[in-house]
C-alpha cells in the first residue's frame, strides 16, 4: 500500500494541487488536509505548500500558524513525522518554531520568478535522502518574501551541524544569509525550503525533473520504516 502523503490547504494557498499531484506521481497516494480540521486523517507525512495563505497578513505564515490543522502537524513533526514546508509552506514552519529562522522580504524588493539553480548541502534528511551531497539541481523559484534570516548563534548552528539542506548558486536571488535555500530541523524530518520541487516532476513542464527526488526520498523512508 502506497504511504498516505497530506496536503495542506489553507485560505489563499496556491500550490496545493500541484503538490498533490507530485505525490501521485512519484508513487504516493496524496491526501488533501483542510487548516481547520483537527486532524490529519492517518497519513505518513504532511506537505505545507506555496501560496498566500491568509494573504500574506501581518506576516507570511503568521496567521496559518494557529490554523487548526497546526496543533497537529506541530505535534506529529515533534514525534518524528516527515513534514516539508515549501515557500509559504517554509514561511510558516518558521512562524510556527518547527525550524528557526524567518523569511523576509526579497532584498532585491521585487517578486523573483525564475529557474533557479541550487546545491544540495545535504542528503541525510527524509525528504532529501535519494539526492547526493553536492548535487547541483534546477527547481522553480518564485517568492516575494524568501529573504531567510537567522541571528549569528543560529546560523554557525545550522552551518555546523549540517542543517544546511540546499544552497543557491548562480547568485543570491533574495538576499538569504549564507545564500541558503532551505534548512532542516536537527531529526532530519522537517525540511523547509523556498524553491519549489512540485513544479519539476514532469517533463512536459520542465526544465527538469530534478523535484521527483524529494518525493521518493520520503516515500523511500517511510517504506524502510514500516
Amino acid at each position: 500500500m502506497a504511504a498516505r502523503i497530506g496536503v495542506v490547504t489553507f485560505p489563499g494557498s496556491l500550490d496545493d494541487h500541484d503538490a498533490l499531484r507530485a505525490v501521485r506521481l512519484s508513487g504516493g497516494e496524496p491526501v488533501p488536509l483542510w487548516h481547520g480540521s483537527d486532524t490529519l486523517d492517518g497519513v505518513d507525512a504532511v506537505i505545507l505548500p506555496g501560496g498566500f495563505s491568509y494573504g500574506d497578513y501581518l506576516r507570511c505564515g503568521a496567521i496559518s500558524r494557529f490554523a487548526p490543522v497546526m496543533g497537529e502537524v506541530i505535534a506529529a513533526a515533534d514525534a518524528g513525522m516527515p513534514v516539508l514546508g515549501i515557500c509559504n509552506g517554509f514561511q510558516i514552519l518558521c512562524e510556527a518554531h518547527l525550524l528557526p529562522g524567518a523569511l523576509i522580504r526579497n532584498d532585491v524588493r521585487t517578486f523573483v520568478c525564475r529557474d533557479q539553480r541550487l546545491r544540495v548541502e545535504s542528503a541525510d534528511t527524509t525528504w532529501t535522502s535519494d539526492f547526493t551531497a553536492g548535487d547541483e539541481i534546477t527547481i522553480v523559484l518564485k517568492n516575494g518574501e524568501g529573504g531567510y534570516v537567522a541571528d549569528e548563534e543560529t546560523l554557525r548552528r545550522l552551518e555546523g551541524e549540517g542543517q544546511v539542506v540546499f544552497r543557491y548558486l548562480d547568485g543570491n536571488p533574495n538576499g538569504s544569509f549564507h545564500d541558503i535555500a532551505g534548512i532542516t530541523n536537527a531529526r532530519g524530518n522537517v525540511v523547509g525550503l523556498m524553491p519549489h520541487p512540485e513544479h519539476n516532476v514532469d517533463p512536459l513542464t520542465g526544465p527538469s525533473t530534478d523535484g521527483v527526488p524529494f518525493f521518493t526520498s520520503v516515500l523511500s523512508f517511510l517504506s524502510a520504516k514500516v
